[in-house]
């Protein structure tokens, strides 16, 4: 690591004033995909922006037919809440206790891993993204290899999910590290259905247009028979090989299906 200052607002437009006064300032959530990166030099901003102190960044709420929830509150909070099951079975299953206990949905989505989960129920459950200055479906939020469409001093303030009829996640996970080595999320909401898959692309997370257009037909893991996912452009690494995720694609699809019926 490296020296660097870091800050602690106690209010958005404090943060908001921070990042537009330091160009090399940089948002920390909970810290656990920032730090890491801090510690083997693959980042280097001048300042940090603790977002921890910021209390209208927190909290869970349910507001009509949708769940809205603080960008700041952390994985164990949304695996408390339960008022949408797959969603707060997906937070359980995030890292350990301790990084539950720490990192948060606003930073996972803002950092994008390929593998992580949260990407999966945002755009598994049709979810917007509300910033500081706008909202963003995320079918446009998720634009590449931890890439968002998030711009410069733009902060995630909470992130509403539509309350499905029927929705799971089912995650084949790297035992050391609970990131997933494929990731399905499927859901029924409001007569759309969709599948978005996490952990298997090299463009990271994406939907499943063939499998989405099956179950709209017919929701039951048998309507995915048949389907498969083309291995080219999926990751490759000691877990395994494209083919290996590919096929798991269709593994874990027909169990989030049949967990959700």
């Amino acid at each position: 690591m490296y020296a660097f200052d870091i800050k602690r607002p106690s209010k958005l437009k404090k943060a908001r004033k921070i990042l537009k006064k330091n160009e090399g300032a940089q948002v920390l959530g909970g810290g656990q995909t920032l730090i890491p990166t801090l510690k083997q030099r693959l980042a280097a901003p001048s300042a940090l922006v603790s977002l921890a102190r910021i209390d209208e960044l927190k909290g869970i709420r349910q507001k009509g037919d949708e769940l809205i929830i603080g960008a700041a509150s952390t994985h164990e909070e949304v695996a408390a809440d339960g008022t949408i099951a797959a969603l707060s079975s997906l937070a359980g299953g995030i890292g350990d206790p301790a990084v539950r206990a720490r990192g948060t949905i606003g930073g996972s989505l803002a950092n994008n891993d390929p593998s992580a989960c949260y990407p999966a129920a945002a755009l598994g459950l049709c979810a917007t993204i509300v910033t500081n200055k706008r909202k963003i479906s995320a079918d446009e939020f998720f634009t590449g290899l931890f890439e968002t469409a998030l711009r410069d001093g733009e902060i995630i303030k909470a992130v509403n999910f539509p309350i499905p009829e029927a929705a799971a996640y089912e995650k084949f996970d790297q035992p050391a590290s609970r990131f997933a080595l494929v990731g399905v999320f499927v859901s029924q909401c409001k007569g759309d259905v969709r599948v978005a898959v996490t952990g298997a692309s090299e463009d990271g997370v994406f939907r499943w247009a063939d499998a989405e257009a099956a179950l709209a037909e017919n929701f039951n893991p048998a309507a995915l028979e048949g389907l498969s996912v083309d291995p080219a452009g999926m990751i490759a690494d000691i877990h395994g090989s494209p083919e290996y995720r590919a096929h798991l694609i269709g593994v874990m699809a027909k169990r989030a299906v049949a967990a959700a019926g």
